[in-house]
């Protein structure tokens, strides 16, 4: 598998002890601070971004959640009312 060519530098300020903790944790993998940090902050960063767009239903929950999502729309008068009004943006 072919891996993206990196071009861009992030540079950040980390302790002395954080520096010492990274620098061990990349030993013992084998691997360099560089690529340590690296495949770490990808992994959080991953996780972050799918606690945003993904959730979990129970599956005992899980029907009425479907049928949450089937029911039309209740109708709402004063969300119509206010799209009937002429925006500022007009």
């Amino acid at each position: 598998m072919a891996t993206a060519a990196k071009s861009e530098r992030i540079e950040l300020r980390v302790t002395t002890q954080q520096k010492d903790t990274f620098a061990r944790a990349a030993e013992a993998r084998g691997s360099t601070m560089t690529d340590f940090i690296n495949d770490a902050a990808a992994i959080a960063a991953e996780e972050a971004l799918a606690n945003r767009t993904a959730f979990a239903v129970p599956s005992g929950k899980w029907a009425a959640f479907v049928a949450a999502l089937d029911r039309p729309a209740a109708p709402k008068k004063r969300l119509a009312k206010l799209l009937k009004k002429k925006s500022i943006l007009d």
